[in-house]
Order: structure tokens, then C-alpha cells, then sequence
């Protein structure tokens, strides 16, 4: 064989190695020395949820009781003049906003918590997290123990409680999926009863806006509560990226993960505190929207088909849930504004009775 031949075969062998190392689904992007593998379909899944989330708020900014052209609210979200600059920048823009970021943070916070309990019944709302931060919350606010600007603190200080007490009771020499979410409905339960007895003890006027704010609005919310949202979220993000990495290992079962050498408790604990925190400063921001962080991760993880959920696209899934969701809200009883958490628990019971029956019927873990 000549030169020329071994080496035509051998650039072949290469490429062929390569494609084969080349997992299937995925595609081999290169920017110079940096190469990185992309999953086609969670790519095209990303993008077609960021431009369904884009609709969402171009109908919600242009619709009300007065009508406003979507092309008067892409100016004005440009920054340029625009006769509408009160209605959509003003009135508009802030609620719009907050439940943008309201969904986003819970979409993640449900997928994260999914990923530790293995179980696509946990959420937030569902393991007693919302609960606690409710509890308190409403506790504050029916007993006049703090302004309405410190009440996001309370609500995460809630959660945060809550989450800590269903950890501790569910470890047994590891944290078990079953247990996790057992000992979360337990605590749900019995925080929910807390709830009650405040709303019943408390100052009457007080306990009515607690009622309001429990069924999870945005009705009359604006930059005072999208602004300290988003600096929270900003916070975290960090922790969020650390989340996408540590998931994978977080998935992998017990022996693996040890023989791999992950330390396995950390990392469920990290994505627990992580997936706690962006639930408690959620639900301080708008009360507790119920079922998105149920939703959003099992839609989302079965749009892309991979096997762990993926954030990104569970955080679009969320923000676009919550403002569709909004905007319904808004306008099919009009004028009268219903909130957003009625319209999420409608979709979401529904789904969580078919999660039930289908794990009994042997369809998931």
C-alpha cells in the first residue's frame, strides 16, 4: 500500500471514529478549538417555545379593554415613541414582567425537584414547599408582622423552612424518592391546615388579602415585585447553570453514582436548595401559581425526548404557561379579572390525576 493510501485510510478511520463516538440525535458544533455536542431536537424544541413565548407577550401587551396594534407594542418594547407607551410600557409591561419571570423560576424549581425525587409528582406545590412559604406568608399578613415589601422574605423563609423539615424526616441513610414525596404530602397537608387557622385567628380585612393572595395573582403587581424577583434570580443563576451540569449525575441510580465517584448526597442537595429557593421567591413575587412547576418539566422533557429535564426549555414552558395563562385570565370573564392560579389549577388537576392513574396502570416509576 502506498503513503497516500495509509493515509487516506487513516483520515477515513479518524472520521469514521468520530462519527461514531457522536451520540445519534445529536449535532458536532466547532468554534475553533471549542467544540461542543448539540441535541437537534431540544435545539428546535428551544427555539419553537422562545418564539411561542414571544407571541404570548406581543397578545398579552396588545390586548385589554383597549386594543393596542402589535406593531405599536414592538415599539415601545424597542424604546421608541409610541402613542401606547402608557397603556403597554406603563400598565402593561411591569405585570407582563413579573409573571414572565414568576413562571420561569417555577418551571425550573419543579424540574429540579423532579430530578432529586425521580418522581414526576414532586413540585413544590405538591412536596409542601409553596405551603410552607404560604403559611408563613399568610401568617405575616393576617397578624399585621410585616409590610407588604418584606413579605417575599417571609414566604422564602417559609419555604426554605418547610423544605428543610421534609428533608430531615425523609433521610434514611439517603434520601429515597418515595419518602421524599410521602413526607412532603404529609407536610403539604398539615401546613395547609396551619394556613387555615391563621386566616381564621387573624385580623378579618387582612385575611381577606391573604385569601387573594392565595390564589396566586397578578392583579395589581408591578416593578415593585418584578424588580426584587429579578435581582433574586439573578442571584441564582449561577447556582441554575451548576444545576444543569449536576442533574446528570443526580439521575444516575445509587451504585453508579458512587462507583463514579459523585458525591451524591451534595449534589441532591444542592438541587434541592436551588430548586427551594427559586419556589420561595416565586411565590413571595405572586403567591403560589399552582401546578406550573408540575407541568412544565414533564412537557418539556417529553417535547425534547431526552432523558433528564431539560431547564431551559422548562423555563420557557413555564414563563409561556403563566402568560398565557394570565391573559386568559384577564379576558375571558372580562371585565372582571380571575387569577392566574385558577386558570393553572384547572389545567394542572386534571393532569395530576392522570399522572396518578397512569403510574397505577404501570406507565411511569
Amino acid at each position: 500500500m502506498t503513503a497516500s493510501g495509509t493515509a487516506a485510510g487513516t483520515a477515513a478511520g479518524v472520521r469514521a471514529a468520530g462519527t461514531a463516538a457522536r451520540p445519534a440525535g445529536y449535532a458536532l458544533l466547532r468554534r475553533g478549538r471549542v467544540s461542543f455536542l448539540v441535541h437537534r431536537r431540544s435545539l428546535a424544541v428551544t427555539a419553537a417555545l422562545a418564539a411561542a413565548l414571544a407571541a404570548a407577550v406581543v397578545a398579552a401587551l396588545s390586548l385589554g379593554e383597549t386594543a393596542t396594534p402589535p406593531a405599536e407594542v414592538v415599539k415601545v418594547l424597542l424604546g421608541r415613541p409610541s402613542p401606547d407607551e402608557l397603556v403597554v410600557g406603563t400598565l402593561r409591561l411591569p405585570r407582563l414582567v413579573l409573571g414572565v419571570l414568576v413562571g420561569a423560576a417555577l418551571g425550573v424549581a419543579g424540574g429540579l425537584i423532579q430530578t432529586v425525587a425521580r418522581n414526576p409528582l414532586a413540585s413544590p406545590e405538591i412536596i409542601g414547599v409553596t405551603h410552607g412559604a404560604t403559611a408563613v406568608t399568610v401568617g405575616a399578613m393576617a397578624f399585621g408582622l410585616a409590610s407588604h415589601a418584606l413579605l417575599p422574605w417571609f414566604s422564602m423563609a417559609g419555604g426554605v423552612l418547610a423544605a428543610v423539615l421534609v428533608y430531615v424526616f425523609a433521610w434514611r441513610r439517603g434520601l429515597q424518592a418515595a419518602r421524599f414525596v410521602l413526607v412532603g404530602l404529609g407536610f403539604s397537608v398539615a401546613l395547609r391546615s396551619v394556613t387555615e387557622l391563621f386566616l381564621t385567628k387573624g385580623d378579618f380585612l387582612a385575611a381577606q388579602q391573604a385569601q387573594v393572595w392565595m390564589t396566586g395573582s397578578l392583579n395589581g403587581r408591578g416593578w415593585e415585585q418584578a424588580g426584587p424577583l429579578g435581582w433574586a434570580l439573578l442571584v441564582l443563576l449561577p447556582a441554575v447553570l451548576w444545576c444543569a451540569r449536576a442533574q446528570r449525575d443526580a439521575s444516575l441510580d445509587d451504585d453508579t453514582a458512587v462507583a463514579l465517584g459523585v458525591r451524591l448526597g451534595r449534589t441532591r442537595l444542592g438541587l434541592t436548595a436551588t430548586g427551594v429557593a427559586l419556589a420561595s421567591v416565586a411565590t413571595g413575587a405572586a403567591g403560589p401559581v399552582d401546578f406550573v412547576a408540575l407541568l412544565s418539566p414533564q412537557i418539556a422533557r417529553r417535547l425534547t425526548g431526552t432523558a433528564q429535564i431539560p431547564l431551559l426549555a422548562t423555563a420557557l414552558l413555564g414563563a409561556f404557561v403563566v402568560t398565557l395563562g394570565d391573559l386568559l385570565a384577564r379576558r375571558m370573564l372580562a371585565p372582571v379579572e380571575l387569577p392566574v392560579g385558577v386558570l393553572t389549577a384547572a389545567i394542572g388537576a386534571p393532569y395530576l390525576i392522570w399522572l396518578i392513574a397512569r403510574g397505577r396502570t404501570g406507565g411511569t416509576a
